[in-house]
């Protein structure tokens, strides 16, 4: 993996949820507004602290309703 900026493995859980917040939260300014190469970094970014996440908290907590069953009772 490259990386631009700290490696996520180096974050600590704070940083890693406040860095997961702001690029989830301009995403769209990015996707709407942002040049190829800046939304490309976005994504892979994103992909990045993401995946970190994900290895950090293998087993997180789904929400039932985000599941295609608790789609389906709705």
């Amino acid at each position: 993996m490259t990386t631009m900026g700290i490696d996520p493995k180096d974050l600590t859980e704070e940083d890693l949820l406040r860095e997961l917040r702001h690029l989830h939260a301009t995403r769209t300014d990015a996707f709407l507004h942002g040049s190829a190469d800046a939304l490309s970094r976005h994504t892979t970014r994103t992909e990045e602290l993401e995946e970190e996440y994900l290895r950090r908290h293998p087993e997180r907590q789904v929400d039932p309703e985000r599941l295609r069953e608790g789609a389906r009772q709705r």
